[in-house]
């Protein structure tokens, strides 16, 4: 028999659990339903099929022919699809899928995956990058690190830590001009990426609020890690995250003129949607993080 789009799959699946327990009532417990709603379902199958699959006697039912023929293929077949549902649910448990911004990517979250995927080694992390901000309906992700204020409806929300930046260069650069001892200095080099509005407010925390960078040579790398190789390279002052060049600091490969940090109000957060609080991965990696991460306050 042909079955149409409008076949009744749940009377299938209550004629199966009556079937397999030879109760109507016992069917009912373990679906939820009444055993009205249960006697409602298999009349219906019956009719669709036009085949009777049980016989009614006082307190108790027993398969016809035609029931006992299609009682084994159903169990077989909702097995396979509980089969099926399981082991997609236990492979998306066992990849977490984290999006971040590219410099905290590089610089902070892919120097400790490893020591992660070590204390989980059940779980496989795939990481992707981007400056855009996801939107979790839409995009495959699991968790996302932001750069924000942490006002996200919808997602729950882990402070990591403080966006704060200050220039730093190279010592070489510095030493064209004999040192760089206030940030004044800072304005007789190149600035990479004048228009970066962490400048301004840096300059305003360091005492110059009056300081306008437009006119100057614009070049423009899109990310801080961009940024950072620059300065190293020597080819300005690019304004930048100090923790995430501690070992460049303590390498000479980069300079941090000054203790004068500037903060925007944006700071590094993990995010994911509070429909999935409960997921193990994600718990795992926020658990992960939250001890990782360095105390800033």
């Amino acid at each position: 028999m042909k079955m149409s789009k409008q076949f009744p799959l749940n009377a299938l699946r209550v004629f199966e659990s009556a079937a397999r327990q030879m109760s109507f009532t016992k069917a009912g417990e373990e679906l939820g339903l009444t055993q009205t709603a249960v006697s409602y379902q298999i009349k219906l199958l019956e009719d669709t099929l036009k085949e009777q699959l049980f016989l009614r006697r006082p307190r108790q039912v027993s398969l016809t022919e035609a029931g006992e023929r299609l009682a084994p293929r159903l169990t077989e077949a909702f097995a396979i699809m509980e089969s099926a549902v399981s082991s997609l649910s236990n492979a998306a448990e066992s990849t977490l899928i984290v999006h971040s911004t590219a410099t905290f990517a590089a610089q902070w979250l892919a120097r400790h995956l490893g020591a992660f995927q070590l204390e989980n080694p059940g779980i496989a992390v795939r990481l992707e990058t981007s400056q855009d901000m996801i939107d979790f309906s839409r995009a495959q992700a699991d968790v996302a690190i932001r750069s924000g204020k942490g006002d996200w409806p919808g997602l729950n929300q882990h402070f990591l830590m403080r966006n704060h930046f200050t220039p730093m260069l190279s010592p070489d650069l510095a030493a064209t001009i004999g040192g760089v001892k206030t940030p004044e200095d800072i304005l007789k080099l190149r600035i990479i990426d004048p228009g970066d509005p962490w400048w301004p407010c840096w300059l305003a925390a360091a005492g110059l609020p009056d300081v306008d960078l437009t006119g100057r040579p614009v070049s423009k790398y899109g990310v801080q890690t961009l940024e950072a190789s620059a300065a190293i390279a020597g080819q300005g002052v690019a304004i930048l995250q100090p923790e995430f060049y501690a070992a460049d600091i303590a390498l000479g490969r980069l300079i941090q003129p000054f203790d004068i940090l500037g903060n925007d109000g944006s700071d590094y957060w993990l995010v994911y949607p509070e429909a999935r609080r409960n997921s193990k991965k994600i718990r795992a990696f926020r658990d992960f993080l939250l001890k990782t991460m360095p105390a800033s306050g």
